[in-house]
């Protein structure tokens, strides 16, 4: 792997994402860059580090749960 694909690996496999106006969520920019095996290695390793998130959090949940949570509970 170059050093130009481990960096849109990292920026993919984040938890942050951009927002639309309306509220969506935005794929990041560098989704677009990577090829098919980029993209599932992406997957891979973002299953990962939410599991390592997982185990860190005295609730067991992921930057993704508790930011799907945030959005479901908001008053």
């Amino acid at each position: 792997m170059t050093r130009e694909e481990e960096l849109l690996l990292e920026q993919v496999t984040a938890a942050h994402r951009e927002r639309h106006a309306d509220g969506t969520i935005r794929s990041h920019p560098a989704w677009h860059d990577l090829d098919d095996a980029g993209k599932n290695e992406a997957f891979e390793a973002t299953v990962e580090l939410r599991k390592m998130e997982a185990a860190m959090d005295p609730q067991g949940q992921s930057s993704t749960v508790r930011a799907v949570l945030s959005r479901i509970l908001k008053p």
